[in-house]
């Protein structure tokens, strides 16, 4: 818990101690927080603003990218109704359509009815537009060119003889850049003591590659001396996937990680109902640590020094916090409490400090979990093996059949990027601290030849996430002066 909100605190504690440092952050989809999450601004005094405006609609980003992708859609559809010329199969369709909202009822779709005049009838569905390739296409593009040449990559669908169809093909790749263009300057905006911050794109890490733009990193790597990043989720979906796809597609080596962690997640994990985590409990902490002691060990093993950020809540006590600490200990790195909700960046100097001795200590031997010529079900079998501890990877044979494909149409080398639960290391939400002896069940396979990875969708994971029973925007209003209650 609290990635976002211990980031800031840690910008803010740098630039306490006279470091030049930026924050860059993902924007936040309107799918969280009018659902269960909630927005991505941070929160008590380590939160960046105007929050309202950032957690809303920002600048229009996911607006352009949304639209984006759904012309492409509204092209593709036209294609098939004006004679089809390309000979697409509308049974092997991939690429669906996107809206920035939790909605089960568009997972599938008919769309098409009501006679010739629009179009021909197929099956279609929704994802979140976090999910979608256009959004990893904005992240890990470097300028508008190479935008250009990733959405001409993309493979909207197959001929009857299994023949890839490219979105170059059907001639709209102009008109969607030009949605993007404005859209793809970082946008800047300062925390609340005044420290700058870039926050840019905003793919999730449970079904996407959960990292913010690298034209974002980059530009704050040009403007300061330390630049804070996030990734979204456990370190097994938002870090493994910055190692292994963003820092490799940039080519940018981490110098150091901050693994965050709280009291209360870790009584979850060591087996303490939600409605019970307010009462001390140091057992279930320590039980619940084989969980930080993986996380701390699966980020070593991609030769990058750990700390860990001890996210603190009124509710802990000194036990358990020494609990972590000891636990931290045990496995090589420091853990220290921080307390920037309540007290912005006084609460981090001294993880500030432990930062800039990591980093200073040139420690970092930066390397992807595997090589690039590594097979496709080896790459899913390394990272269910040692990341999530899984003692095997199954799937069925049009899987498999699918993987085969991929390689013979040149997609090998290609880092995957694993949809899971984040509840769990496994695909099993209900299976917490550091499980063992699972096996990881792959449902599909999707190329994102643009974006340059392989989507493997695991267990019961969904790509357009539903609401919960009590959506946060039931408590959602705005007053007759404009003023916005319930957003957080």
């Amino acid at each position: 818990e609290g990635k976002t909100t211990t980031s800031v605190g840690l910008n803010d504690g740098l630039n306490k101690l006279g470091k030049k440092s930026v924050v860059c952050l993902r924007e936040p989809s309107l799918g969280p927080c009018f659902g269960m999450k909630g927005g991505a601004a941070g929160g008590g005094y380590a939160q960046v603003v105007p929050m309202e405006d950032i957690n809303l609609h920002f600048t229009g980003d996911f607006h352009a990218i949304g639209a984006a992708h759904n012309l492409l859609s509204a092209l593709i559809d036209n294609h098939i109704h004006w004679g089809n010329e390309l000979g697409i199969d509308v049974r092997r369709m991939q690429w669906k359509r996107v809206i920035d909202m939790n909605d089960r009822a568009l997972r599938s779709i008919t769309c098409g009815l009501g006679g010739p005049g629009n179009g021909f009838p197929r099956q279609d569905g929704y994802d979140i537009t976090v999910a979608s390739e256009v959004m990893a296409i904005f992240c890990l593009s470097n300028n508008l060119g190479d935008l250009k040449s990733r959405l001409e990559k993309i493979v909207i669908g197959y001929t009857r003889e299994n023949k890839p169809i490219f979105a170059s093909q059907i001639k709209g790749i102009g008109a969607m850049a030009t949605l993007l263009r404005d859209a793809l300057a970082p946008n800047l905006v300062q925390t609340l003591e005044n420290n700058p911050a870039i926050i840019h794109g905003g793919p999730f890490a449970n079904i996407a590659h959960g990292c913010n733009s690298v034209i974002a990193t980059k530009s704050a790597l040009k403007m300061a001396d330390y630049v804070v990043t996030e990734a979204g989720f456990g370190a097994d979906l938002g870090a493994e996937k910055f190692f292994n796809i963003k820092c490799r597609s940039a080519g940018i080596s981490p110098d150091v990680a901050v693994i965050v962690a709280t009291i209360r997640a870790l009584k979850m994990h060591g087996g303490v109902d939600k409605d019970d985590l307010s009462k001390e409990n140091v057992t279930a902490v320590s039980q619940g640590g084989n969980n930080l002691a993986r996380h701390i060990e699966n980020v070593k093993s991609f030769g990058v020094p750990v700390v860990v950020a001890i996210n603190r809540f009124v509710t802990d006590t000194d036990a358990e916090i020494q609990s972590v600490k000891d636990i931290a200990i045990a496995n090589g790195v420091k853990a220290i409490e921080c307390t920037h909700w309540s007290d912005g960046g006084n609460g981090t100097i001294e993880l500030a400090e432990e930062v800039v001795s990591l980093v200073s200590s040139g420690a970092a031997s930066f390397a992807p979990l595997y090589p690039n010529e590594m097979g496709i079900w080896d790459k899913i079998k390394t990272v269910a093996t040692r990341l999530y501890r899984a003692d095997d990877v199954i799937a069925d044979k049009k899987v498999r059949a699918q993987i085969r494909k991929f390689e013979e149409d040149g997609y090998g080398e290609f880092p995957i990027c694993v949809a899971k639960t984040q509840y769990s290391f496994s695909t099993d939400p209900n299976l917490k601290g550091a499980p063992n002896n699972h096996v990881m069940a792959i449902r599909e396979v999707r190329l994102s030849a643009g974006a340059g990875f392989i989507v493997v969708v695991c267990g019961d994971i969904m790509t357009m996430p539903g609401l919960p029973r009590v959506p946060a925007a039931n408590n959602i209003d705005v007053n007759n002066i404009g003023e916005i209650s319930g957003l957080f």
